[in-house]
């Protein structure tokens, strides 16, 4: 008989488990809520070879073993497992299709997730960081566990980068989403940090004469510069954060250093190629509003320096824009400066 984990579980064991350990508090109860409980019989199947993985267990009482026919009519028993362990999630991660059976010895329950009716293309679009992590904790639990499994990991990494490059990546541009930072940004501060933050100036006269392509246009252009810019370094982000409203965060950048990008970031737009002219729609050309701000040399708190970096980008820009770069510091006000 199948119940929801909620009615039977607390979070507190869930969170104990390895593969679910670096998850906080109200990611636990994101997956407690959608996993399932199940009562396997004695000798009742839970997986058999040839099917496709698509969940993994915790089991929570019982014996699961999981074994392999043999030609003659028997079979090799390859492991056993007791209460507390996970079961199938390597190749839960890989998408794989089993090459074992697996059974109950003796009746067992056990956590599923995802639960019933459920699958991870219901979560990735949801809760993308959550699903990365599980992913990226279940193959680094494996590494410990079997040795002859290495070449398999390796093999298998570049999946769990794509699924990370999914999560964060806008489908417009190919940029960063700001998700990004909100997701990883502690992890990934390094001082100095340089945010740049650039909005295109005029973008709405673009769009109103040329229509919404000529804007997508635009903005793919704007962020293979972006791109080419963090290539060129071999470090930092290309991000969209709203809109058209896009920028660097580069790491390991102290003042003069993002002064030259931000100077080569200006050149690159205003190089851009202008939309000619049609009828007696002029051409346009491009321009860009930029604000920046050093981490933590301008403001010790990450929050602070991002959100009212953001909102001298918009203060600067609606003065006319016109290639203007304002500089955000906690103890001054942001002036605008020549590079």
């Amino acid at each position: 008989m199948e119940q929801t984990l909620s009615q039977v579980l607390d979070p507190a064991p869930i969170g104990k488990v390895e593969l679910f350990n670096s998850l906080l508090d109200h990611e636990i109860d994101y997956i407690k809520e959608r996993s399932s409980v199940i009562n396997l019989r004695k000798k009742a199947k839970l997986f058999s070879i040839g099917q496709k993985a698509e969940r993994f267990y915790v089991l929570m009482e019982g014996t699961i073993r999981v074994f392999k026919p043999l030609d003659d009519g028997g079979n090799i028993e390859l492991a056993q497992y007791k209460s507390g362990d996970v079961i199938g999630e390597f190749d839960f991660a890989r998408k794989a299709e089993y090459d074992a059976n697996a059974e109950a010895i003796e009746d067992s329950l056990l956590a599923m997730f995802p639960g019933m009716g459920l699958s991870m293309d219901d979560f990735t679009a949801e809760k993308p960081q959550i699903i990365s992590r599980i992913l990226l904790n279940s193959i680094v639990m494996m590494t410990g566990r079997i040795k002859s499994t290495q070449n398999i990991l390796l093999e298998n990494l570049s999946w769990v980068n794509e699924l990370h490059r999914r999560a964060y990546e806008d489908p417009g541009t190919g940029l960063y989403k700001q998700t990004f930072l909100a997701d990883e940004i502690n992890r990934i501060l390094e001082e100095p940090m340089a945010l740049i933050m650039l909005k295109p100036d005029r973008f709405k006269i673009l769009v109103d004469s040329r229509g919404h392509e000529a804007g997508d246009v635009a903005m793919v252009s704007i962020a293979m510069i972006l791109k080419s810019m963090t290539r060129k370094l071999n470090h930092g982000w290309a991000l969209r954060f709203k809109s058209n409203e896009t920028g660097l965060l580069i790491n390991n950048c102290p003042k003069p250093m993002a002064e030259k990008l931000i100077k080569a970031l200006c050149n690159a737009i205003e190089s851009m190629e202008p939309v000619p002219a049609q009828g007696e729609i002029p051409s346009f050309s491009f321009s860009g509003t930029v604000a920046w701000s050093i981490w933590p040399e301008d403001c010790s708190t990450w929050d602070t320096l991002f959100q009212k970096t953001y909102a001298l980008l918009l203060d600067t820009w609606k003065t006319g824009g016109g290639g203007k770069v304002a500089h955000f510091t906690e103890n001054e006000t942001g002036g605008e400066e020549n590079l």
